[in-house]
């Protein structure tokens, strides 16, 4: 199933309407630390083989990632459908797009 990526209007649009969607911040660490979207998850994109179990329970459920600018974000999108999870968006822009 091809999920269509969601952009920084769509997703700032229902977190004000107090949604709390599932996100994955796939950046490193420091770079998270430095600025996130509320609520968001840091697994950096190369420990993301070795969490899986820690998502395991979003596999049937939507899940954004997200990096600095879409790029990391669209491998960890396309490692997640091959692992099996059937609703992955990727958060188009990035944090820059969010914050800018």
């Amino acid at each position: 199933m091809i999920t269509t990526d969601i952009t920084v209007e769509e997703l700032k649009d229902r977190l004000n309407k107090g949604e709390t969607p599932i996100i994955i911040d796939v950046r490193e660490d420091w770079e998270y630390q430095e600025s996130n979207i509320a609520g968001a998850k840091n697994i950096p994109l190369g420990t993301l083989p070795q969490r899986l179990e820690d998502l395991e329970d979003y596999k049937d459920q939507e899940v954004i990632v997200q990096c600095k600018s879409g790029n990391r974000s669209a491998s960890a999108k396309a490692f997640l459908q091959q692992q099996g999870f059937s609703n992955v968006r990727n958060l188009l822009g990035g944090i820059t797009a969010f914050k800018g």
